[in-house]
């Protein structure tokens, strides 16, 4: 286990590939579409968060190909393939919208709204502000777990089972769920569809793992991260290497840096800390497919200040990350 460690033992920085062109207010999370014709096609969303905030699609060199404006704050982004709407497959894009309390999702490639959810029903805190999409691989059936600004030490986040009504996407709370330590916030959520777990992040305290699977029960599986942030624990991406083996990594906000742990066993701590040119990251996301020449393992997307998304080429942080597990491997 790597504990924290000065800039100068990290190495140098990771440059991005790509730096995205600027949005009007403040970029906070991506998601990555893959285009199932031409992965080389593929494309980022990501928000832009203010009162007259807006939903975003970026091409792989970073321009904008389109956007939707007019969202009220619209906070984390989660992408999901395959929603049968109208007697067709539908690839969606789920967004929240903070200050309207709401979800709303949009078709792929196109951002063309197609339904909305009203979340938190009932509650005296509200604003809805994490979001993760999970399609259960043996029914198919498609969720979205939701996160918000903040709420009780156990339930923070709800699940909803998402169906069409009219020939749009509603969906109904099924499970409320989740361990809150009180100490900030719950932004940064990620599902593992393939593995079955919900990871979130609890910002000045850890990263919690449930099952996914509302069947299964809400039972806290692990808590991993304790003690390697320098203060907020924040967005997640799992980039798998096979069906059950890859890395979980967690932007270690103030440090600029991200936070790698074994997907098969995050419980084993800190395997490496990756050194990265973004700035105060929050939101992130990263796939494993080939993207073409400029991305051949992929692409990890993260959002910097500056208004801006980052792309690194995978095979940067890969040599990293290996890099780590050979010093460790030697100082054992």
């Amino acid at each position: 286990m790597i504990n924290c460690t000065g800039q100068k033992e990290l190495g140098k920085k990771i440059k991005p590939t790509v730096i995205t062109e600027a949005v009007i207010h403040d970029t906070d999370d991506p998601a990555i579409w893959i285009n199932p014709e031409d992965a080389s096609k593929s494309i980022i969303i990501g928000t832009d968060k203010d009162t007259d905030g807006g939903l975003y699609a970026f091409d792989l060199n970073g321009k904008i190909l389109r956007k939707v404006s007019g969202l009220k704050r619209p906070n984390n982004v989660d992408i999901e393939y395959g929603f049968i709407l109208n007697g067709k497959k539908t690839d969606i894009a789920a967004v929240t919208e903070r200050e309207t309390n709401k979800v709303k999702f949009y078709s792929l490639p196109d951002l063309k709204e197609i339904g909305e959810i009203s979340v938190f029903e009932g509650e005296t805190e509200r604003g809805p502000m994490g979001i993760s999409m999970y399609k259960n691989p043996e029914t198919g059936d498609q969720f979205v777990i939701v996160g918000r600004k903040s709420g009780p030490a156990d339930g923070y986040l709800w699940q909803y089972q998402l169906s069409e009504k009219n020939g749009f996407i509603t969906g109904e709370v099924i499970r409320k769920f989740g361990k809150y330590s009180g100490l900030k916030e719950i932004e940064s959520i990620a599902v593992d569809d393939e593995m079955g777990y919900i990871y979130y992040s609890d910002e000045q305290f850890g990263v919690h793992q449930y099952y996914a699977d509302p069947d299964k029960g809400n039972e806290e599986l692990l808590v991993f991260g304790k003690g390697d942030f320098k203060s907020d624990v924040e967005g997640i991406s799992i980039y798998p290497t096979s069906g059950k083996t890859g890395y979980i990594l967690v932007s270690n906000q103030q440090n600029d840096t991200f936070n790698v742990y074994l997907r098969e066993d995050p419980s084993k701590g800190k395997i490496a800390e990756i050194p990265v040119s973004t700035s105060e990251s929050d939101g992130s996301e990263v796939t494993h497919v080939n993207l073409g020449p400029q991305f051949p393992k992929g692409v990890f997307v993260a959002m910097s200040n500056g208004r801006v998304f980052h792309l690194y080429d995978w095979r940067l942080i890969e040599e990293k990350i290996q890099s780590a597990l050979q010093s460790s491997a030697q100082t054992k």
